[in-house]
């Protein structure tokens, strides 16, 4: 069964939260991220969980997590559970670092409205949907705990004290050289990595890199084969996100805006999502998706979480 929402109770738990996605369980000085199959679009949580959604997520993470822990430290200790990753617990950033090297999504929307300028960065004139920036550019989001997140720029960012000049300059180098080793790992795979986001936070005096990467909710990716080509012909790019669930929600009559309901989900087309994502897996991680079929997922996840905490205390 889907996994829709947790409630467990660990030996030395201090806190829980319900994330759109994630279950976060606290202890004191570390955390558990547990990766429902909730799917989320529009800052709305959508009606029907999604097979082995969270797994995907989860696994995902994980696999950029470790690619990457050679560039900036990370907060994953360990993935006791397909659905579970346990690290370090840090104070997050009030901000997160979106990266962008293609003019796509929320970018585009603002260049097509007229405006030269988001978060305070200028763009070029001349530009069309899907372009290739001349270099991949930041453009940080203020993090709403409810509702949207907001652009903010740099400036801004150290107006309001956010952030120390110094510690940003560090995000800034960590997000840059994060973006340019997804950019790689992408090729090797035939995809483009269009945009992403990252999350940072502190533990002690060190900065962590939290939270997810590469995924699926948090990043774009396209077909690098034949993006010339349909880049050229004005032709919408191939893309890997979960963009179709939004466009689907849009064509249903649903963007997230007041007094819009979110349509019904059927058995077929939340089962059809379920397969777009292990098709993403596949595609991003070159690795064959092994589903974890259980029919009592919670307590499988609870052992294994015990499991860990025992060999932990020990």
């Amino acid at each position: 069964m889907p996994i829709s929402r947790t409630e467990f109770q660990f030996p030395g738990q201090t806190g829980l939260y319900h994330g759109k996605v994630r279950d976060v369980y606290f202890f004191d000085d570390t955390m558990l991220a547990i990766a429902s199959d909730r799917i989320s679009a529009f800052d709305v949580i959508l009606p029907s969980p999604i097979p082995y959604k969270g797994q995907v997520l989860n696994q995902i993470a994980a696999h950029f997590l470790q690619a990457t822990a050679d560039l900036v430290p990370n907060w994953l200790l360990e993935v006791p559970d397909p659905n579970v990753s346990f690290g370090w617990k840090c104070e997050a950033y009030p901000v997160e670092m979106v990266v962008r090297g293609y003019l796509a999504g929320h970018a585009w929307r603002t260049y097509r409205s007229g405006l030269r300028e988001l978060c305070g960065v200028t763009l070029p004139e001349g530009l069309k949907e899907n372009d290739r920036l001349p270099q991949p550019i930041i453009t940080p989001t203020t993090k709403a705990h409810e509702g949207h997140d907001e652009d903010i720029s740099r400036e801004e960012i150290l107006r309001q004290g956010l952030i120390s000049e110094e510690e940003y300059t560090q995000l800034e180098q960590y997000t840059l050289a994060l973006f340019e080793r997804g950019t790689q790992m992408a090729a090797d795979q035939g995809l483009i990595l269009v945009d992403t986001k990252y999350e940072f936070g502190k533990r002690g005096t060190e900065i962590y890199l939290i939270d997810e990467i590469h995924t699926p909710d948090s990043s774009r990716y396209f077909y690098a084969d034949g993006y010339a080509e349909r880049q050229a012909a004005g032709e919408t790019q191939r893309q890997l996100s979960k963009e179709f669930v939004r466009e689907w929600l849009i064509a249903n009559g649903f963007q997230g805006k007041e007094g819009q309901t979110v349509p019904a989900m059927s058995e077929e087309w939340t089962q059809e999502i379920s397969h777009r994502y292990i098709e993403l897996f596949e595609k991003v991680t070159g690795r064959t998706f092994a589903p974890t079929p259980d029919p009592d997922a919670l307590a499988r996840i609870e052992a294994n979480v015990n499991a860990l905490l025992a060999a932990r205390n020990s």
